[in-house]
């Protein structure tokens, strides 16, 4: 699929050396336009997590907000905040991934929270499979009804299965949750790089698809984040749900999104 910037590799080179690199081992990347009502306390559990390790950095992407985003962001300490002013999900994953240092670079929303032990799940999924090239979980959402929680947790299920089916299976791809999911470095150079021609919907399949062919994608319950349902309450819960999927299996099978348009939702 082509990229209007391009992949990493096809145009534009990494920067050359990076001779700290080596003492990083995994690098947070938040993309974020106009959360400054959800940023603080997203950062407040990734630098909980990290906290005395000297193997992680966090950077946030700061995605042509016009808000206090950026301010935010910038007030907690070790947080590194970077510019995107050309607006775009995967153009913001992107830009952080450049920025990265890490061998492994962990892609979570500004609207989200670290579980418990949500680090320590990636970290021992990784150093237990040389071959694992990307690990994600579910969405928890806090904020829906509890009615609603069980209808997402029966389309994770669903999706689960597919996913076993698609990749071990057919080998067509695999499920990455977009705003959930840990890569290795190495790997998605690999795979091409982001494709930021692809706006939203299918981002994360189209990594997922990609990645299989370099490696295992692993999707797993246990490594599960807390995020907001805005989205789904803002739309309905049961045609956004319909609409990712119809995004998974037209990114999977033609290798582009059905619905090339979103909606951005912003709630305090």
């Amino acid at each position: 699929m082509p990229s209007r910037d391009g992949p990493i590799g096809a145009g534009e080179q990494r920067p050359a050396t990076r001779p700290e690199a080596s003492a990083i081992t995994i690098s947070f990347v938040i993309p974020a336009y106009n959360e400054e009502n959800r940023i603080g306390a997203c950062l407040q559990s990734v630098v909980s997590a990290v906290a005395a390790r000297r193997d992680a950095e966090v950077i946030v992407v700061n995605n042509a907000s016009s808000d206090r985003t950026r301010q935010r962001a910038s007030a907690f300490a070790g947080v590194r905040v970077i510019d995107e002013p050309d607006k775009g999900l995967v153009r913001a994953r992107r830009a952080g991934f450049l920025a990265a240092k890490g061998d492994l670079v962990a892609n979570i929303d500004a609207d989200t929270r670290l579980t418990d032990r949500w680090l320590d799940v990636v970290l021992q999924e990784f150093r237990r499979d040389p071959q694992l090239v990307a690990l994600s979980g579910p969405f928890f959402y806090f904020d829906i009804p509890p009615r609603w929680r069980v209808a997402v947790n029966l389309f994770y299920v669903a999706g689960y299965l597919i996913h076993l089916l698609s990749q071990h299976v057919l080998h067509l791809g695999a499920m990455v949750q977009g705003g959930n999911f840990v890569v290795r470095r190495a790997a998605l150079e690999a795979a091409g790089g982001y494709d930021t021609s692809i706006e939203f919907y299918g981002e994360d399949t189209d990594l997922g698809r990609r990645l299989s062919k370099v490696g295992r994608v692993k999707w797993t319950f246990r490594l599960p984040i807390h995020a907001s349902g805005r989205r789904l309450m803002a739309e309905g819960v049961i045609r956004t749900g319909a609409r990712y999927a119809l995004n998974f299996f037209w990114v999977t099978f033609f290798r582009r999104p059905w619905t090339t348009t979103h909606t951005d939702i912003r709630t305090k």
